[in-house]
C-alpha cells in the first residue's frame, strides 16, 4: 500500500511540477511553455515605461497615474491581442487554462491584482502568480 503521506488529500497539497506548467498539461520547452521569469519582467518593464510615458505626457508624470494606465492598458490589449504591449515584443501571450477566448473578465481580474502587486510576487511550481491563479490563466511563449 503507498505511503498515504506522500500523496496529496486535501485541497492544494499538489505535489510539484516536473517542470513549470506541467501540471497544466503544457510542453516543457518552446512554444506554449510557461513564461520563463526573465521573459516577463521584460514584458512588465516595457508596459510600465508605456505607462510612465503616457502619464508623463498626460499628467505630468503622476504616479497613481501610471498605475491606473498600466492597468487599463493590460485590460484593453490582453483580450484584443492576447497579451500586453510588452508580453507581445518578448514573445509571450495570455492564455485561459480553461481553452478557448480569455474573455473580458480574466483580464480586468489579472490586471487589479496585478496593480496590486503582492499577488504576483506569490508563484506556485508552474510559476503561474496568484493573479494569474485566480484569474484561470497562464502566460506563455508564443
Amino acid at each position: 500500500m503507498p505511503d498515504s503521506s506522500s500523496r496529496p488529500n486535501t485541497f492544494g497539497q499538489l505535489p510539484p511540477s516536473k517542470w513549470p506548467g506541467e501540471r497544466l498539461g503544457l510542453p516543457k520547452i518552446g512554444p506554449g511553455s510557461i513564461g520563463r521569469p526573465l521573459r516577463r519582467l521584460l514584458g512588465f518593464a516595457i508596459d510600465w515605461a508605456i505607462a510612465i510615458g503616457a502619464s508623463a505626457i498626460f499628467f505630468d508624470y503622476d504616479p497613481a497615474a501610471n498605475l491606473i494606465i498600466f492597468v487599463i492598458l493590460q485590460i484593453i490589449f490582453i483580450p484584443t491581442i492576447g497579451a500586453s504591449i510588452g508580453h507581445r515584443l518578448v514573445g509571450l501571450r495570455i492564455i485561459s487554462i480553461h481553452g478557448g477566448w480569455v474573455g473580458l473578465w480574466r483580464p480586468v481580474v489579472r490586471s487589479v491584482l496585478l496593480g496590486i502587486a503582492l499577488p504576483a510576487l506569490v508563484w506556485d511550481s508552474d510559476q503561474r502568480g496568484f493573479h494569474d491563479k485566480i484569474a484561470g490563466t497562464a502566460l506563455i511563449r508564443q
